[in-house]
């Protein structure tokens, strides 16, 4: 089941930050870059993001997340989420699918690591395009990507 997350709440913000280091620790691994941001997150700094946030849940546990923001005609996915206990069951599917049928925008996109191989055939797989490729420093280099909407 999806439904809307009240991230002010600390409890809630306390089980999207647990799945949220175990998400990111993972892309970390991956990309072999332990210094990413969301890896720095605390339930302090988590809760006056200003994002919308969407969980899934299995028997009322939180498997994964996905957090928006809406400007103008473009939805920003700025996380996906899923518990590593989870991968490979179509959660991160889900949340995409709920958010792209949820807004009316004419746009969505989102950036993920360049060397998250998982992550980057994920986007692609779901109609998204790569729009550019920023390097952060010399050991981090993320992708950007759009999808836009067809109605």
């Amino acid at each position: 089941m999806i439904k809307e997350l009240d991230i002010t709440n600390r409890k809630v913000a306390e089980e999207v930050l647990n799945v949220q280091l175990l998400s990111y620790q993972i892309e970390a691994d991956i990309i072999g870059f332990s210094d990413l941001p969301p890896l720095k997150d605390t339930v302090e700094t988590l809760q006056p993001c200003g994002e919308t946030f969407f969980g899934y849940f299995i028997n009322e546990e939180l498997c994964g997340a996905i957090s928006i923001k809406i400007e103008k005609d473009m939805v920003d996915i700025h996380r996906l989420i899923v518990h590593p206990k989870h991968f490979r069951k179509g959660i991160a599917e889900k949340l995409l699918n709920i958010i792209e049928k949820k807004q009316e925008v004419e746009k969505v996109i989102v950036s993920t690591g360049s060397k998250n191989t998982p992550a980057v055939q994920f986007y692609l797989k779901h109609g998204f395009q790569v729009v550019e490729e920023i390097k952060v420093n010399e050991h981090l280099s993320l992708t950007r990507f759009e999808k836009k909407r067809s109605f």
